[in-house]
C-alpha cells in the first residue's frame, strides 16, 4: 500500500483547487497512529464512509499496518477523472481477488478498483444496489430494482445481478423477494435476506435460496419480518438479523441450517450489525422504538458453538459511553483487534475506534461521514 500513500502525497496538492463539475475535490489527509503492531498477513484495511443520503459524500479511507498511517479520503485524489467521486451512499465494500468493490446505493452503481492502489478500473450500473458477495469468479449484487420510495403497496420485487469479475458485465439476473439486503454463498447456493423495508407495514420475511448453477430461486425460507444482515459461519450455518417493526416486534438474530435449508433457531438478541470471526459473533444493536421514542444501544459477543452470550461489553465502559451511534464493526482475523465506528449525528465526520482483543482502547481516529464498511487487504 506504499504506492497509495506516495501517490496521495503528491496528488493532494495537485487537485486541491480543482473540481469535477460542481463537486469540489477534498484532498486526502494522513494521520499517524501511535501503534507498533504489525500484521504478518494483512497489509491494511479500507473503510467505506456512507455519507448522508443526497449529499454525494461517500468516501474511502485506508489504514496501513506497515506505516501505521490512517489516510482519509483516498479515492478522489487517486481518481481525479472520476466525476462526482464515489457517489451517493456507500452501502457495501468487499475485496475479491485483486479488486476492491464498493456498492454505491443511491448512485446505482458498483465501483470497481484495484485492491492495492484504489485506482478506478470500471463500474457496473445496478438500480438501488445494496450488498455484494462472490463465488467462482462472479460477483452477486442485491438490488431493490427501483427508486427510493416507501409504499406499502409497492409490487416491485428485487433481484440479484451476477457480474463477471473479469469483464465487468452482468451475465444473469434472478428475481427474489422485496427489497433484498445482505447475501452469502454456501455450498453452491446463494442466500438472500428479503426485507420488504419499503412496504411497511407489509414487510417481507423470507430468505431466498438461489441455486448458482441454474441461477434460479429454489426456495424461500420464512424467517421474520424486515430482514437485513446475513452472514455465514465457517460451519455453513447462516445467521440473519431481523429489524422488527420498531413498535412491538423487536429485532432478533436467526440461524438457518443450510444442509436442510430450514430455520434452525433464534437467539433472542437484538442486532443492528454484526461480524463473525472464528466461532464468535461480535454484535451491536441500536434499537429504536416508536412507542417510547428512545433508542437502546447494546453490545454482545456470542459463542456460536453454544449459542450463548459470553460478553455484553466487549470494550471499556468509558469508550462505550462516548459512542453515540455505533455503525460499523469488524475484527482483524489475524490480530483479533476489534474495530467499532461511531456515525455520531450522520452529517459530520465520524470516529473509528480500535480495541485490543480484551477490549482496551488502542487508538481512535476521525473518519469521513457515517463510517460503515470494512475490507481487509492481505499481502
Amino acid at each position: 500500500m506504499k504506492r497509495i500513500l506516495f501517490f496521495l502525497s503528491t496528488a493532494g496538492c495537485i487537485f486541491l483547487a480543482s473540481c469535477r463539475g460542481d463537486y469540489p475535490v477534498i484532498p486526502p489527509t494522513e494521520t499517524p497512529i501511535n501503534d507498533t503492531l504489525k500484521s504478518t498477513t494483512i497489509a491494511g484495511f479500507y473503510l467505506l464512509n456512507e455519507g448522508n443520503m443526497g449529499s454525494n459524500k461517500a468516501t474511502l479511507d485506508y489504514y496501513d499496518y506497515t506505516t501505521c498511517i490512517y489516510t482519509k479520503n483516498i479515492f478522489a485524489a487517486t481518481n481525479p477523472n472520476v466525476v462526482a467521486e464515489l457517489g451517493d451512499v456507500g452501502n457495501d465494500l468487499k475485496i475479491y481477488g485483486n479488486k476492491l468493490y464498493a456498492v454505491i446505493n443511491c448512485s446505482n452503481l458498483v465501483e470497481i478498483m484495484d485492491a492495492r492502489t484504489a485506482k478506478h478500473l470500471g463500474m457496473v450500473e445496478i438500480a438501488n444496489c445494496r450488498y455484494i458477495a462472490f463465488s467462482g469468479g462472479k460477483a452477486y449484487v442485491s438490488s431493490y430494482a427501483g427508486p427510493v420510495q416507501l409504499n406499502p403497496n409497492r409490487d416491485q420485487i428485487g433481484y440479484i445481478a451476477e457480474i463477471d469479475t473479469a469483464t465487468f458485465q452482468i451475465t444473469r439476473t434472478v428475481t427474489v423477494g422485496y427489497q433484498p439486503e445482505e447475501l452469502a454463498v454456501v455450498n453452491g447456493k446463494l442466500y438472500v435476506a428479503n426485507s420488504g423495508s419499503y412496504r411497511y407495514p407489509n414487510y417481507d420475511k423470507t430468505v431466498s435460496v438461489i441455486d448458482l448453477a441454474t441461477f434460479t430461486e429454489i426456495k424461500q425460507i420464512p424467517v421474520a419480518i424486515n430482514l437485513h444482515r446475513l452472514k455465514a459461519d465457517r460451519h455453513g450455518r447462516i445467521y440473519i438479523s431481523a429489524r422488527g417493526d420498531y413498535y412491538s416486534i423487536p429485532s432478533n438474530l436467526y440461524i438457518i441450517d443450510t444442509s436442510t435449508d430450514t430455520l434452525q433457531d433464534s437467539l433472542n438478541i437484538p442486532v443492528s450489525n454484526f461480524c463473525i470471526e472464528g466461532d464468535s459473533a461480535y454484535i451491536y444493536s441500536t434499537q429504536w422504538n416508536w412507542n417510547t421514542g428512545e433508542t437502546t444501544i447494546t453490545y454482545a459477543i456470542i459463542n456460536l458453538a453454544t449459542k450463548q452470550v459470553v460478553n455484553h461489553h466487549f470494550m471499556e465502559a468509558a469508550t462505550e459511553e462516548k459512542i453515540k451511534t455505533p455503525y460499523g464493526i469488524a475484527v482483524n482475523p489475524e490480530t483479533r483487534e476489534i474495530f467499532v465506528t461511531d456515525a455520531k449525528n450522520h452529517v459530520t465526520p465520524g470516529t473509528l475506534y480500535c480495541f485490543s482483543p480484551d477490549g482496551k482502547l488502542k487508538w481512535e481516529v476521525t473518519t469521513g461521514d457515517i463510517p460503515a464498511h470494512f475490507a481487509f487487504l492481505y499481502y
